[in-house]
């Protein structure tokens, strides 16, 4: 059971984790390009289409999301491919975060970002006010979070809009170095951060109209009909497409799950485990009847109702899967408490979870019954009197 429980874990953690950002958000609405297929998967669209869905009758208010990708050196020299998420610090729609240490405030400050306290091993630091650099930017960590990484992505850099901006159109500076050795012409291509780590013309600067922009994250007005707002979006916004925070989040768990196969593997971990759990509870059952055989014969013998002799068989399954589902589960929680604080990998054992995994652990065992049952059946009573 250990097994079909930490594999059903292990895929609802994996759900869970793969829409973390969206759940953090507290938007009503994710205007997005039209093409966008999930949250990581999207194409860019102009700034200004953020004030053009706050003239949107219904909204309340409108925020922007900028996404890019980067390149993180940490103070030992390791390179690590980062995904960069900017927002407004001091806005409503994306900045509910289970801090850790610091505040979502200091972000404010340029070249600054928050991690999850699960990667910081990966990037190399190992607390607040550590620095490395982006591309060709030194920052600092300000922040740490909790539960706010997915595990199928790449270590996720949250800072404010200004800082995602510059972080993404920094350029690296690169350098071709040749050498003749050993009668052979080498190049090296060198990538190094620049002598100023964060040169004056690099300095954040507040989103312009023309620049491109992930999301817009709509709070709705009160008792707004959210469909109708997401049709009046998508009529001022052309090229872009309306949704909900919950079809957000099972549009982007969906795609994990089934377009990557990440979810049949998981399921198919679980299947297997809860065939292994019939065999071996079927061949334990089996032996134990084959080991007491005469007894049953003994009690058929004296009369006894083959239902009651049955009884006994399945209530000793039932035991035998009661006794193994309670350690089972014990070990299975203890071991997700510790792969998420040491490895940040959720294995996710909801109440729904381990009560499906009873009823899976009762049906095996009494699946497993019916084999010895078989057994009990073609007995002679006889055999009692054979010596």
């Amino acid at each position: 059971m250990s097994l079909v429980t930490i594999q059903t874990g292990v895929l609802n953690g994996f759900v869970r984790s793969v829409g973390t950002v969206v759940d953090h958000a507290s938007a009503d609405i994710w205007v997005a390009n039209s093409d966008m297929v999930q949250l990581e998967l999207t194409l860019p669209m102009p700034a200004s289409n953020l004030g053009l869905a706050q003239q949107v009758p219904g909204v309340a208010r409108a925020e922007p999301l900028v996404m890019a990708g980067g390149i993180w050196r940490s103070p030992d020299g390791e390179i690590n491919a980062v995904r960069i998420f900017g927002f407004q610090p001091d806005g409503q729609l994306f900045n509910d975060f289970n801090q850790v240490a610091g505040d979502v405030s200091n972000l404010q400050q340029p070249y600054t970002v928050m991690v999850d306290e699960s990667i910081v091993d990966s990037l190399g630091v190992e607390q607040v006010n550590d620095t490395a650099t982006l591309g060709s930017l030194g920052l600092t960590v300000v922040g740490l979070t909790r539960s706010s990484q997915s595990i199928t992505s790449s270590p996720y850099l949250f800072t404010s809009i200004e800082n995602a901006k510059t972080f993404s159109t920094a350029n690296l500076s690169a350098s071709l170095t040749c050498r003749f050795e050993a009668d052979q012409f080498l190049c090296t291509n060198v990538y190094q951060k620049s002598p100023d780590a964060n040169p004056p013309s690099s300095q954040p600067t507040s989103l312009a109209a023309t620049d491109p922009i992930s999301y817009v994250l709509i709070r709705a007005t009160p008792g707004e009909d959210l469909e109708a707002l997401k049709q009046r979006l998508t009529d001022t916004l052309p090229g872009t497409m309306a949704l909900t925070q919950a079809e957000m989040a099972r549009r982007t768990r969906n795609f994990w799950v089934r377009r990557t196969g990440v979810g049949f593997i998981l399921g198919l971990g679980a299947t297997v485990g809860a065939i292994v759990g019939i065999v071996i509870v079927g061949q334990i059952l089996y032996s134990s009847v084959s080991d007491h055989l005469k007894e049953f014969a003994t009690l058929k013998a004296m009369g006894v109702s083959d239902g009651v002799v049955y009884g006994i068989i399945i209530r000793q399954a039932l035991w035998m899967g009661l006794l193994g589902y309670l350690p089972s589960l014990a070990l299975c929680l203890g071991l997700g408490a510790w792969t998420f604080q040491t490895q940040g990998i959720m294995i996710l054992i909801t109440p729904l979870t381990a009560a499906g995994v009873l009823g899976l652990t009762i049906f095996m065992c009494v699946g497993s019954a019916m084999f010895a049952i078989q057994k009990i059946t073609r007995v002679d009573p006889a055999i009692v009197f054979k010596s």
